[in-house]
């Protein structure tokens, strides 16, 4: 049973005079409210002891109530530790991000310095409210940002789940009982150019006029692999017998910085290697040490995103007569992703594939470019019940 009670104040030294200084404050003017008599005191789990002062009993006694049973049910945060600082908090949380990339990471800290903190970081924790959030949301549609633009709907959005997250910690950490980011209207993200899908010949012609680079957008074009993953393909990871290449690692670019780190939600794989150019790339790897890197910068080292960009695949673009489309190398998994599904690849090989944590975030990108089947069920089901009834008329003996 959870130790709390009331202790009366009125004959306590500290509290008379405290009253003498209030009354005196009072007959000169002051509105502030008189020292509470009544005081709650409590251990918490911690076994330190906790007090609260309320100026009418009944107030304190429903407190003592409230404590015991929140106490006596596993339930209890102490009162004060909702009035700590939002960045105290948005820092415990960041640096409790142990699993976290480097990218994320980079993301993370550039969303709490210019967005997070600068509204948040000094309100109380426990201050915050659903209503101030929302109003928040409006700010950044309307405001312009750091840069001096108005935020697009995928960077508020990214935005508000770090104060989530953050608001999360609170509540796991017995700050606030519950966390005033849920059910808020957020923009819908404008990815009607996301997805890009090119054709066999859209995708071959491009290839062949990327020059020496030929294989590389065959195999982003075929393979699905993200950008990051294919320029951190080592020569040892091409298994061109088994027409498999094992995905790993990744090259993360943070403020100019090359760095290999782990693959995005650490979903390591192998992928499938079309056989028509597989020997082409054991080609390019021959001679090469099991750790080099399978493609590199003209000069040598890895290859960096806007520099490939920028001097290969934009001016391939151009010449294969694809301006407008707005491809680019990343998006070049979305055309391995269309080119494998219709060739009939279910949806957990295309999850495998992509490197997606979950099937259903796969169908949530790519479900409208499965075919509809239900022809095909109701095909089926018309198979089996012509089966049945054919063996149930076998079955029934003409009366005579």
């Amino acid at each position: 049973m959870a130790r709390v009670w009331i202790e009366d104040r009125e004959n306590h030294a500290e509290y008379q005079e405290s009253m003498e200084k209030w009354q005196a404050a009072k007959r000169a003017g002051s509105k502030r409210k008189p020292p509470g008599r009544w005081r709650v005191r409590w251990y918490g789990p911690d076994n330190k002891g906790k007090a609260l002062t309320f100026a009418k009993l009944p107030q304190a006694e429903a407190e003592v109530h409230a404590i015991t049973a929140r106490l006596d049910k596993g339930s209890y945060r102490d009162p004060k530790s909702g009035k700590a600082a939002t960045k105290i908090v948005a820092e415990e949380w960041f640096t409790s991000k142990r699993k976290i990339g480097r990218t994320t990471r980079h993301d993370y800290r550039e969303l709490l310095d210019n967005y997070v903190i600068p509204k948040w970081g000094d309100w109380q924790v426990s201050a915050i409210q659903w209503e101030d959030v929302s109003a928040w949301l409006t700010e950044l549609e309307t405001q312009p940002g750091k840069s001096g633009k108005t935020l697009g709907p995928a960077r508020i959005i990214k935005t508000y789940r770090v104060l989530s997250m953050v608001m999360k910690h609170a509540v796991f950490s017995k700050r606030i009982s519950a966390s005033p980011c849920h059910d808020h209207e957020l923009p819908r993200p404008d990815d009607e150019d996301e997805h890009v899908y090119l054709t066999y010949d859209q995708l071959e012609r491009l290839a062949l006029v990327a020059g020496e680079y030929r294989l590389l957008i065959l195999t982003l074009g075929y393979c699905g692999i993200r950008w990051a993953e294919a320029s951190a393909i080592k020569t040892g990871r091409l298994l061109v017998p088994q027409r498999r290449i094992r995905i790993v690692q990744n090259y993360t670019d943070v403020k100019g910085v090359l760095a290999l780190g782990p693959v995005k939600n650490h979903e390591k794989r192998s992928v499938p290697l079309p056989r028509s150019f597989a020997d082409e790339l054991g080609d390019l790897g021959r001679g090469k040490g099991q750790g080099d890197l399978l493609f590199t910068a003209p000069g040598g080292g890895p290859l960096r995103y806007n520099n490939f960009r920028n001097r290969v695949f934009d001016p391939a673009v151009k010449e294969a007569g694809l301006t407008g489309m707005g491809i680019t190398p990343h998006k070049l998994r979305h055309t391995a992703a269309s080119l494998a599904i219709a060739a009939g690849a279910d949806v957990k090989v295309i999850q495998l594939m992509l490197g997606h944590k979950d099937a259903a975030m796969t169908l949530n990108v790519y479900g409208h470019l499965f075919p509809d089947r239900l022809d095909e069920v109701a095909d089926a089901l018309d198979v089996g019940r012509k089966v049945a009834l054919a063996l149930a008329d076998a079955s029934v003996t003409p009366s005579e």
